[in-house]
């Protein structure tokens, strides 16, 4: 039970806690089952790329050194998440105070407009490297790697760490608040609010818009272009290779794209908390999980590289 007397925050401080998925006991098990299940096999095969990435020498280009940063954000994003979402389906609600709801916001959001940011580099790079080969290496310089990823992991800090002190400078009426999610996520927490949210909707379309429109349009813009340098090339194997180090990027642009456009850009009249949770879960485990399986299944690359990894490790415990 919800108590909303605003004179309570003055002697008691808010503390948030998240709405039960089931009060069924062998759901709650099967739930949690599951999703420590899913939450293992994002951190086995994300951390099999940055060590696949990390220990071959023909892997140490561009494209996969974004390929492990990548995989890097998808393991710190879904910890930032799950454990705590883990810790929560079995028994009671437990409660998380407000600067421990304002620190998993600003991670999540960092975290995720990272990969958002770090997506639109990948474009760049498949761009680059199939529009202007010959000058691949000369573009695509270690340097400029570096660069691009420190400078959106930068501007996802920048924007997020806004964005989470202006919601938490917003007032929450009562001592305890139930949010309609499975994590401190900025639309669910913004309608716990006692004051007019109508400003910070705004912005938060605009972050939005900033996070996941510009980058995606970015996006479009190098594959039109990739697209046409594609069928410019006279062999059909070629066009094949070209095309298949492209759509692995594509599939999980549309998969992270496409639900994270769902929760934030959709205007707020048309949507229901139960459905943003429900796509909330897509971009928790079914984005970060695919990730692995995508680039691996449809890279020979990878899966050689992997395939001589575990042949390595076999011979070497044999002797």
């Amino acid at each position: 039970m919800l108590d909303w007397n605003p004179m309570l925050n003055q002697s008691h401080p808010t503390v948030f806690v998240f709405r039960i998925f089931t009060a069924v006991p062998e759901f709650q098990v099967l739930l949690f089952l599951l999703f420590f299940l899913l939450y293992l096999m994002i951190l086995c095969g994300n951390t099999a790329i940055i060590w696949v990435v990390c220990t071959h020498r023909s892997l140490r280009t561009p494209m996969y050194f974004f390929l492990s940063h990548l995989s890097f954000l998808e393991i710190c994003y879904t910890s930032v998440v799950v454990p705590l979402m883990l810790s929560n389906i079995l028994g009671t609600q437990k409660p998380i105070p407000l600067a421990g709801c304002g620190a998993q916001m600003f991670f999540f959001v960092t975290l995720g407009s990272t990969d958002c940011f770090l997506l639109a580099v990948m474009a760049y790079d498949r761009y680059v490297a199939i529009c202007h080969p010959l000058h691949y290496s000369l573009i695509m310089t270690q340097k400029l790697c570096v660069q691009m990823v420190v400078g959106s992991v930068g501007l996802a800090v920048f924007l997020s760490l806004q964005l989470t002190a202006l919601i938490f400078m917003l007032p929450f009426c009562g001592h305890r608040q139930e949010i309609n999610h499975f994590l401190c996520d900025v639309p669910p927490v913004l309608r716990l609010a006692c004051a007019d949210i109508r400003v910070h909707q705004a912005i938060l379309y605009v972050v939005g818009i900033l996070v996941l429109t510009v980058p995606f349009l970015l996006i479009c813009v190098s594959y039109v272009f990739i697209a046409s340098a594609i069928l410019r090339i006279s062999s059909a194997e070629g066009r094949q290779r070209a095309f298949s180090t492209c759509s692995s990027h594509l599939i999980v642009v549309l998969l992270q794209y496409g639900c994270c456009s769902l929760v934030y850009l959709r205007p707020r009249s048309s949507t229901s908390e139960d459905e943003d949770r429900q796509i909330a879960l897509v971009y928790t485990f079914v984005t970060p999980l695919l990730n692995p399986l995508i680039y691996t299944l449809r890279n020979k690359d990878v899966k050689g590289a992997l395939r001589n990894a575990i042949i390595n490790k076999a011979a070497s415990d044999t002797h």
